[in-house]
């Protein structure tokens, strides 16, 4: 064999075993050595046996190292493996690798975020080769095959001390208890979490090689039923290392349960006990430190008694457990003294802890201290009592400590085994083996042998299932068998365990009475030394070696026969028996004395002390060795009749530091646990193989393009195959694989490398060449660039010089025409002005004479006007006078016929109707207004009377004033004079001080001035400056902190809905279970009940918690009533919320009466003003005087009422006022009073309706009465001319035809009076629009002056200023909402009550047509029509029997079919609900609606529950729940859901109940439903997503396919093609859209569900990339962006990009990205961290460290530049989670989304049989 240059090998190194080299010369057979060069650039000669040719070991490719599965190396070998694992747990930190059927497991010796629930559900239902190695993947292979092949398994872990074989088995155990469950309700599955850390506080202690190590070996098993949930476990324990209790090695400890206890020694309930610490005993502290860095005792104890609890054991036996375990560090503290001879010695009888091992057992002191130190010696005649040497008690003492321990021990186990017991029968079971791996110290003993025994044993077990495996694959593949040469350890075996073998020969030494350990090493020596596995040491008598399959191994025979009897004397027995304590007692009748098995094949029964000899006889049959060979036969029966699944746990180091790998250590291990063999069986026969499609798809490079025509994969790879490997036993092709010889794939490697690298160089050769081409295309275009230029240059400087020569002449040639042009216009301006002068002088004398003309004409204009107004004067006044005799003339005739028709009685009958009441009030009025006259009267008297003594006081002044001014007036006039002139010195002397005092003053004032100027102006700069920075500083602080409030507020409300919706989740769920426990009975709940709005008669007791009650009419006073009687009289009087309703109606009252006085003044100004303007015209015009009666007889009925209502209001705001003042909640006479104030209220309303009911039916008669007059004289066109009336006496009597005169003029009266209303309104119209617009005009005008004050204003002003007018203006806008809200509300409340006042009038109406039906035929059918239309008019109510309503909830609730409402109106079920409940409600019955809504509810959960997978049922349930939602909101009478019904849809709202709790329980319920519906998809598309997102090749031909290992061609595969692609995923989301649009879903609701699904697609992908080394590559990131761009259209395609699905999926996409950057540089480090925001830190060194390159031209991702990242990211506040909860859902929203449907336009099709239900 020749190997090439460069070839890389392994060759043996003393420190690192193996290290690697690279050939740096060919080498040829027959060369002696090789020339080497190693990692650190050192050359090496290595030598070479000619002899036997043996060449080193070769290295794999780098692609290939890294990988999850040992098997899948080309070369398989010891530094191989070695190298492999190294790489994994020291690059890319995974503890976990495959070796074919083994686990390889090395512990970190750190904590790792890999074993929390969401990795569990992430292995959960995974292939094995699907995921990366990891403990929970080999137990989900044992589950799924003990579910898929019906036959029990079982987990085998093993190793060293350390190595981590406990908390592997441990999570194994996890795994089980969390995917399965349990089958009852016992917890089973807490239970067998709980046993864990009791076994490990009894069995477990510090060793030098680990911290928790085990100390005996368990195997469990946990039992599953025929669903396979866990129903029971139990446990087998094997050989516990009883010397432990009484001896420890340096740094080493006892079990933790003494360390335990004396930490919690200080407790009230164990100072019985009199423990101290672990120091002052001899069993605790030969060790020397007593405490385990890291570990609280105390703390352990705690969790070790709570599991006591959990697994059933009483508090009473915990004590007693206690107990037992603290005499036990009593005895060994006991001080044992030797008497004088040597021979005998004693115990002090004041001894203190022997005192305490007394009383805490229950046993005599006095028995305890004589049989401590001596025995008995039974023989066939006699019984003698023997001394025991010091060494002798000692051993006993010891011994008896040691039996204590053993029995207690067993007791728990035996106890825990009853708590995992069930009565269910098992159905299958998967065993958890728990047990010591191959172990050898520099001094071995007993303990040692037994459990290198037991490692044969499993080791023959495990080659043997290893070959079978192998034997099954070749025969199933159809290759031809040949045998394989494996070690095979049975001669070993027979040798510890065959007839005269070692554990023989010790038995039998044992029962020689004088036995020694020489003696029995000497029968080995002379029995065995010529067998293969047994060795004599050359240096020793008192060992010997057994060659085990892992390692040679040199016994120690000191203590062989102590530990195999384990002799303890039956009279120390014998006093715990006869304990006063049951427990005590019970540990030593119990039939198993020292068995370390639980099995009842193991027990061993003890006879009583009678027949002492036989006893003994027989207990030296069960010796420990015996004992234990019969247990691990047992356990190796079991384990052959089950599947097993292999552990193996390997320790890195011996130091127990964090991801450390000593090398020398791995490899004993590896040989010791038989991973090696695995791998060499692998590599005798066809360790590589491969399916055809997989070898199609890597090396499709290999073949030639002839060969791709062919469609059979097969044969292309045949003749691939054929034509590149010649030797034929290279490989072998298989039914379903390629099966190749070691090397052959990393020959194929190569082939394949040598192909892309020359593919590489011929693109290398391309591109190079069309890149110089390029490059001379450059050159070349940039000479024809210059000289481009250069010529350009050159033709503008020509350009340019010909540009000058041209200017000068132009210049020339504008300097002479300006010359001229200048002398031409000084001639030229000259004549202009001689021409002006000229023209002027002629106009002038125009004008004048125009002028004169026109004054005359205006002279004779006036005169002729002067003259033709007198004339039309004239003609005028003769007109007027003409006129006035015509009006005199008709105004009689108009008197005349009035006074008849006013004598005639019928028209005083109309007349004096209910005019009693009116004139009374007129008189009312009357007196009040004489009354004011008769006080003015009276003013006036008084003030002119007093004006007129005024006036004559006056008078007589004047005359006394006048007279003395005559007398006095000259000398007084002089004197004034003189005054005067003094007074004007005075002055002007002052005021020439004043002005100097004002200048001096005026000067201060102007330096003060220009002072504070400056001063202000530099204050105002300041100013401006702090401004500014405080308004930056408040808009950082502002928007930061307004954005961190909505941050928290919507994350708070989000936690806060999540966690309500968690809870509906978990009651959900409790309330199947509780279903399902009773098996399909139906459990009346008592749901929430309703209250209605206008009585207090509802019989639930709920309505008085609500003070604030709900009601729709919240502005009208009878509703206002109601409230306060629903809330009770206590409660009213402290209620503001009446109060101020009141205040408010009080309010509108009077604005209202404000209104309508001004109405009133307008009316009389313009009949104040039409009456005397009026012309006579015709006797059909109408009466003004009848007009203005009826609207002041309207006008005083409307002020009587509103003053009455508002008397009446306040006198009950001042009672409420009154006894809301007082402090005592219950006066006595408190409810009299208010109960009057509220009848008085009440009857005033009562009053005010029947008196508008009253002018209701007075203007329907007079309406009706007018139609009937009109239809009987139609046919007499002339009944209205009075000048008919002449022509018509003698045909028609007088009082008829003056009756129907009256009529006409009544009628002609009314309809002009309704023309005149009609016009009032548009003129009111007119004026409130031309108001409007004034308004709009000043508003105007004030924002154009507000705006150039704000202009004037500074910036800061201007922001300050303009946030107020934007307040104002705002809060004007909220007022004048709210106002119009509230006028509208007021309109809808009167609408409903006159429409109540309709409905009770409508008999009558009835009544009046029937009464007229003889006379007026036509219009009797008119109305016949009419009204048999309003009968049929359907209501949007259904009616229903009692004794239907079962029949209803079936035909539409549990037996409807989504398909059979196809086309149908959606969500039509929601509304036939809602109508059947707005009857119950119109008919008010409580108990109705209360039935109905129950029925429903439970129907729908009945439907759901039964169809709990249907997602078609499923979502029509959820949109009909949400509809019926909607509709109680919509219809609820509530103003805030009422915003958008029309006129129509608020006559359907309900009238009597309040449903509010109801639909707070229909929230709920749809929650569930969602809940269900997520549930159902997320089932649907959850098997599809890793292998449409991560395997299926979207982008054909971008992924390779690597190597694979043996676990990608285990059993636990599926048979068939189970593959997706990314479309069947968008078929079935586009399966899902359709049947949720089609049924009428909210889109709100559709986009949160694509949203948590999206969330889950995220969740699962990211999850299994992170845990899949194969995917983590290049390619699979393009895949992945190419699935999530196609998602991301589909959603903008779907309309659902506003769903916030896309941000779901920032993980993935950045996770896809990673993938494709660079990683190299720091600056890369950098570009992922800036990109990587939405994955954790851990989720990116994860990443990271997975990331394989598919081939050789791609490089690993650095040690250091992952250290790099995590440099970098270490400041990040990430979650210590590695994955996503798939299983977290969002917290759902369900928007109120009001219908546009009126209940009344809704069909019910036939087919859903409602036949019984009739429309109201």
């Amino acid at each position: 064999m020749a190997e090439e240059e460069y070839t890389r090998v392994w060759i043996p190194d003393p420190d690192e075993v193996w290290r690697s080299a690279e050939l740096t010369k060919d080498y040829k057979e027959g060369d002696k050595s090789l020339q080497l060069r190693l990692e650190d650039e050192t050359v090496q000669e290595y030598p070479v046996n000619v002899q036997n040719n043996q060449l080193p070991f070769l290295r794999n490719p780098d692609i290939l190292v890294g990988e999850n599965d040992l098997t899948a190396l080309s070369y398989l070998h010891e530094p191989a493996v070695l190298h492999n694992l190294k790489v994994r747990f020291l690059e890319s930190n995974h503890i976990y690798t495959y070796c074919g059927i083994v686990l390889v497991a090395i512990n970190p010796y750190d904590q790792l975020p890999i074993y929390g629930q969401d990795v569990i559900y992430a292995y959960s239902g995974q292939n094995m080769g699907d995921m990366d190695p990891h403990i929970f993947a080999v137990a989900e292979e044992a589950y799924k095959q003990m579910a898929r092949d019906e036959k029990n398994q079982s987990i085998i872990v093993s190793g060293e001390s350390g190595a981590g074989k406990t908390v592997s088995a441990k999570y194994a155990m996890r795994y089980f208890t969390t995917v399965s469950g349990s089958a009852s309700d016992t917890n089973i599955e807490e239970k067998v979490l709980a046993s864990s850390p009791i076994m490990e506080a009894i069995g477990n202690a510090k060793t030098t090689r680990n911290d928790n190590s085990s100390r005996f070996g368990k195997y469990i098993q946990i039992g599953f039923d025929k669903r396979y949930r866990i129903i029971g476990a139990n446990m087998r324990t094997y050989l516990l290392e009883k010397s432990r209790v009484v001896f420890q090695a340096d740094d080493e400890r006892n079990y933790h349960i003494f360390y335990q206890l004396c930490a919690a020694a200080s407790l009230a309930e164990f100072k019985e006990l009199a423990l101290t610490c672990a120091e002052d005993f001899f069993y605790t502290s030969q060790g020397g430190n007593t405490v385990i860095e890291g570990v609280d005792d105390a703390e352990d104890f705690e969790k070790t008694r709570q599991a006591f609890t959990l697994v059933g054991v009483r508090e009473s036996h915990q004590i007693s457990i206690f107990k037992i375990i603290a005499s036990i560090l009593h005895l060994g503290n006991v001080e044992i003294e030797a008497e004088r001879d040597g021979e005998s010695c004693r115990v002090s009888p004041e001894d203190e802890h022997l005192s305490n091992f007394c009383h805490l057992l229950g046993v005599e002191h006095s028995q305890m201290e004589h049989w401590l130190c001596h025995r008995k010696l039974v023989t066939t005649s006699e019984t003698y009592v023997k001394t025991m040497s010091l060494q002798q008690v000692v051993n006993a003492r010891d011994a008896l400590a040691k039996h204590i321990y053993a029995q207690l021990f067993h007791w728990i186990v035996e106890h825990v085994n009853k708590a995992l017991h069930t009565s269910l029968k098992q159905h299958s079971f998967i065993g958890v083996l728990d047990i010591y791996g191959f172990e050898t110290f520099e001094v071995n003993s007993f303990e040692q042998f037994c459990i290198n025994y037991a490692n044969e044993k499993l080791q023959q077990q495990f080659n043997s299932h290893v070959f079978k495996l192998e034997q099954e694959e070749y025969m199933k593949e159809q290759i031809p068998w040949t045998l394989i040469d494996f070690y095979d350890n049975q001669p070993c075996i027979d040798l510890i365990e065959a007839k005269l073998g070692i554990l023989d020969l010790l038995d039998e030494e044992c029962k020689v009475p004088r036995g020694t350990d020489q003696n029995w090493t000497q029968k080995l020596y002379d029995r065995h030394s010529g067998s293969q596995h047994f060795q004599k040491p050359r240096m020793s008598n008192k060992a010997f070696i057994v060659i085990h399959f892992a390692d040679k191994v040199e016994y120690l025979s000191d203590g062989f026969l102590e530990k195999n009897r384990d002799t303890v004397y039956e009279e120390q027995i014998n006093i715990l028996k006869a304990s006063k304590f049951p427990l005590v007692a019970d540990l030593f009748h119990d039939g198993k004395d020292s068995a370390p098995a639980t099995t009842a094949s193991s027990k061993i029964n003890i006879r009583p002390s009678r027949r002492p000899m036989k006893a003994s006889n027989k207990e030296h049959k069960k010796t420990v060795g015996y004992q234990f060979r019969s247990s691990l036969h047992l356990l190796m029966e079991t384990l052959n009749a089950t599947t097993p699944h292999y552990v193996r746990c390997i320790k890195p180091n011996d130091e127990k530091l964090p991801f450390r790998f000593n090398s020398k250590r791995a490899v004993q291990q590896l040989r010791a646990c038989g991973v090696l063999e695995t791998i060499r069986i692998s590599a005798a026969g066809y360790p590589s193989r491969w399916s055809y499609h997989d070898f199609f798809n890597r090396y499709r490079v290999l073949v030639k393009k002839k060969d791709l025509a062919n469609a059979d994969k097969k044969a292309i790879c045949r003749s691939v195959l054929e034509s590149l490997i010649k030797d034929p036993d290279k490989f072998q092709f298989g039914r379903t694989k390629i099966f190749f010889r070691a090397g052959q794939v990393a020959y194929l490697e190569k082939l394949r490398a040598d192909k892309f690298r020359a593919a590489t160089i011929m693109i290398q050769k391309t591109v190079r060449g069309w890149l110089q081409k390029q490059k001379y295309r450059r050159l070349k275009g940039a000479a024809l660039t210059l000289q481009r230029h250069c010529r350009g240059h050159l033709a503008r400087r020509l350009a340019k010089h010909l540009r000058r020569t041209r200017a000068a002449v132009v210049l020339q040639k504008q300097y002479r025409m300006q010359r001229a042009r200048r002398a031409y216009q000084r001639v030229r301006r000259a004549a202009l002005v001689i021409q002006a002068f000229a023209r002027g002088m002629f106009v002038r004398r125009i004008y004048h004479q125009v002028l004169r003309e026109h004054k005359a004409t205006v002279i004779q204009k006036h005169v002729r006007g002067w003259m033709a107004r007198r004339r039309f004067q004239r003609l005028r006044g003769a007109a007027i006078v003409i006129q006035c005799g015509f009006r005199r003339l008709k105004a009689k005739q108009a008197l005349k016929a009035l006074r008849i028709e006013a004598r005639s009685a019928e028209h005083l009958k109309r007349l004096n109707v209910g005019m009693e009441n009116k004139i009374v009030q007129l008189q009312r009025k009357i007196d009040d207004q004489n009354k004011e006259v008769k006080t003015l009267s009276e003013q006036l008297s008084a003030i002119t009377s007093a004006h007129a003594m005024e006036v004559e006081k006056l008078k007589k002044e004047v005359a006394c004033y006048q007279q003395s001014q005559d007398e006095d007036r000259g000398p007084q006039l002089q004197e004034e004079v003189e005054s005067l002139r003094t007074e004007l010195q005075r002055a002007h002397s002052e005021r020439k001080v004043l002005e100097d005092t004002h200048t001096r003053e005026k000067d201060e004032l102007k330096k003060r001035v220009a002072d504070l100027e400056q001063e202000n102006a530099l204050l105002k700069d300041e100013k401006e400056q702090l401004n500014n920075q405080i308004l930056c500083q408040s808009k950082d602080e502002f928007a930061q902190n307004s954005v961190k409030e909505n941050l928290m507020m919507k994350k708070e409300l989000e936690e806060e809905r999540s966690r309500y919706q968690n809870l509906v989740k978990e009651y959900s769920r409790l309330e199947q279970r509780y279903d399902n426990l009773r098996d399909e009975m139906t459990i009346l709940k008592q749901t929430p009940g309703h209250r209605r709005n206008p009585s207090n008669q509802s019989s639930l007791e709920s309505d008085s918690n609500y003070p604030s009650i709900s009601t729709s009419e919240v502005g009208d006073t009878e509703d206002t009533l109601q409230q306060v009687e629903e809330i009770g009289l206590e409660k009213a009087a402290m209620d503001m919320t009446v109060f101020l309703k009141l205040q408010k109606r009080v309010r509108e009252l009077e604005q209202e009466r404000k209104k309508l006085q001004v109405q009133l003044e307008k009316k009389e100004q313009q009949d104040g003003k039409g009456v005397p303007a009026e012309q006579p015209s015709n006797d059909s015009d109408l009466d003004p005087d009848a007009d203005l009666a009826y609207n002041s007889l309207k006008r005083q009925e409307l002020e009587s009422e509103n003053k009455k209502l508002k008397n009446e209001l306040n006198e009950l705001r001042k009672a409420v006022a009154d006894q809301a003042s007082e402090h005592s909640p219950a006066a006595a006479g408190t409810p009299d009073s208010y109960s009057l104030l509220l009848n008085q209220l009440r009857l005033a309303n009562e009053e005010l309706e029947v008196r508008k009911e009253e002018v209701l039916i007075l203007r329907t008669q007079i309406v009706s009465a007018d139609q009937r007059r009109l239809a009987g004289k139609g046919s007499e066109p002339n009944i209205n001319a009075r000048t008919s009336w002449p022509n018509s006496e003698k045909h028609v009597d007088q009082e008829d035809a003056i009756e129907a005169y009256h009529g006409v003029c009544q009628t002609n009266r009314l309809l002009e009076a309704q023309l005149q209303a009609q016009s009032r309104e548009h003129e009111e119209e007119v004026d409130n629009l031309k108001a409007q617009l004034e308004a709009l005009k000043e508003e105007m005008d004030r924002q154009q002056q507000t705006f150039c004050q704000t202009l004037l204003l500074s910036p800061e002003a201007q922001v300050e200023f303009g946030i107020q007018q934007e307040m104002s203006q705002l809060t004007n806008e909220n007022l004048d909402l709210k106002e119009l809200v509230e006028k509208l509300e007021k309109n809808e409340r009167k609408l409903k009550k006159q429409l109540k006042i309709y409905m009770k009038k409508v008999q009558d109406l009835e009544a009046a047509q029937a009464l007229a039906q003889s006379e007026r035929k036509r219009h009797e059918l008119n109305r016949q029509v009419t009204v048999q239309r309003k009968e049929k008019d359907f209501q949007g109510m259904l009616e229903y029997h009692k004794e239907d309503e079962a029949l209803l909830i079936r035909n539409l609730v549990t037996e409807l079919k989504p398909q059979t409402l196809a086309g149908a109106v959606p969500c039509l079920p929601a509304y036939i609900l809602y109508m059947c409940i707005r009857h119950a409600d119109y008919v008010n019955d409580d108990l109705k609606v209360h039935a109905l809504l129950t029925s429903t509810i439970n129907g729908i959960k009945k439907v759901l529950k039964k169809h709990n997978e249907d997602f078609e049922m499923t979502s029509f349930w959820l949109s009909n729940t949400c509809r019926l939602l909607h509709c109680l909101k919509q219809y609820s009478g509530d103003e805030g859901f009422m915003t958008q019904n029309t006129a129509k849809q608020n006559e359907h709202c309900l009238k009597n109940f309040d449903l509010t709790e109801y639909r707070q329980v229909l929230s709920d319920l749809s929650i569930q439903i969602y809940q269900q519906l997520i549930k159902i998809a997320e089932g649907l598309l959850q098997p599809m997503i890793v292998s449409a997102m991560l395997e299926n090749e979207s982008i054909q031909g971008l992924s390779g396919v690597k190597p694979t290992g043996y676990r990608k061609r285990t059993s636990s595969m599926p048979e068939g093609d189970n593959s997706y692609c990314l479309e069947a995923i968008i078929r079935q989301m586009n399966s899902f859209h359709t049947v949720m649009c089609d049924q009428g879903l909210d889109p709100e609701i559709i986009l949160q569900v694509f949203r948590q699904l999206f969330y889950m697609i995220n969740a699962v992908t990211l999850n299994n990339l992170l845990l899949r080394k194969d995917v983590c590559s290049w390619s699979t990131g393009m895949q992945l962006r190419y699935n999530i761009s196609q998602l991301e259209e589909w959603l903008r395609g779907r309309n659902l990009h506003q769903s916030g699905a896309v941000e779901t999926m920032e993980p993935l996409i950045q996770a896809a990205q990673l993938l494709q950057l660079k990683k190299k540089s720091p600056e890369d480090a950098e570009a992922i961290c800036s990109l990587c925001t939405a994955l954790s830190t851990q989720q990116i060194v994860k990443i990271l460290n997975l990331y394989t390159p598919l081939n050789e031209f791609e490089e690993r991702v650095t040690v250091a530049f992952i250290r790099t990242i995590q440099a970098q990211l270490q400041d990040r506040n990430d979650p210590q989670q590695l994955l996503l909860d798939f299983k977290h859902m969002f917290p759902v929203l369900f928007p109120f989304n009001p219908s546009s449907l009126t209940m009344d336009s809704i069909h019910i099709p036939a087919c859903l049989n409602l036949e019984f239900l009739n429309e109201v």
